[in-house]
């Protein structure tokens, strides 16, 4: 099935008196529950709706993906708008589902966990002599029908006024109209370094680091849940980003 480009969405700053994003899950669903617990417990001391940004990479590496990806699926906290964006994980993951004979390197990219959490053992399959169509549909067979519709229904870019929220970054100096998929999935150099050259600040994940990066006219915010670092938790509010917490 051919994919179409993911929905970009606009939303007016005026509608949350907070943002929190989070991003690059993977497969850690206990550190993302504890998480969302902590930023429900500070959103409750301001008034108005609150908007939840997850930034993609909810599948692969960790042991929990089949959770998270669930998780994702029921409704938002209540006082929340939560909006959930495709990482490049996430696409493969459903390249795969849908063309598996093009995607087998989705196999190499950290998936194993993933098809684990599902009850599948692609190792053992595969030594046993199935194809990799086979394998495919055996985990098709194992998903719930709501987590593939999930993964084609994720977005490729919020922008909240002059905020604008992405897995992986942007070209820099090009329109967000005029950016592809994959730039907004894949890209790191050379919008890490010269950020994206336009009157916008970008959040996103993707490229890990130690600590949160604080960068120009850019924030990261990937900490390396899944490598033994920690889930950060980033709050904008009045103007001002802050880390609420780094959830390990």
């Amino acid at each position: 099935m051919e994919q179409s480009q993911r929905t970009r969405i606009s939303l007016s700053a005026h509608d949350y008196t907070a943002i929190y994003a989070l991003s690059d899950i993977h497969g850690c669903y206990h550190p993302m529950v504890k998480a969302e617990k902590r930023i429900v417990e500070d959103a409750s001391t301001l008034p108005g709706r609150k908007l939840l940004m997850f930034l993609g990479d909810y599948v692969d590496r960790g042991p929990h993906s089949s959770d998270v990806l669930s998780h994702l699926c029921a409704p938002p906290p209540e006082g929340f708008d939560r909006y959930v964006l495709c990482g490049n994980h996430d696409d493969v993951f459903l390249r795969f589902l849908d063309n598996p004979e093009a995607n087998r390197h989705w196999l190499d990219f950290g998936a194993l966990p993933t098809l684990a959490s599902y009850g599948i053992d692609a190792k053992e399959l595969l030594a046993q002599g199935r194809s990799i169509r086979e394998l495919r549909d055996l985990t098709l067979k194992a998903m719930p029908a709501a987590h593939v519709d999930l993964l084609r229904s994720l977005a490729g870019a919020v922008t909240v006024g002059p905020l604008l929220f992405v897995h992986a970054g942007i070209r820099p100096g090009i329109p967000l109209a005029d950016q592809t998929d994959e730039d907004l999935m894949w890209i790191r150099e050379p919008f890490l370094w010269d950020g994206p050259q336009l009157p916008l600040l970008v959040i996103h994940g993707h490229t890990p680091d130690s600590q949160p990066v604080f960068g120009k006219d850019r924030i990261g915010i990937d900490t390396a849940i899944s490598m033994g670092g920690t889930l950060t938790i980033l709050k904008l509010a009045d103007g001002k980003p802050t880390i609420l917490e780094s959830s390990s």
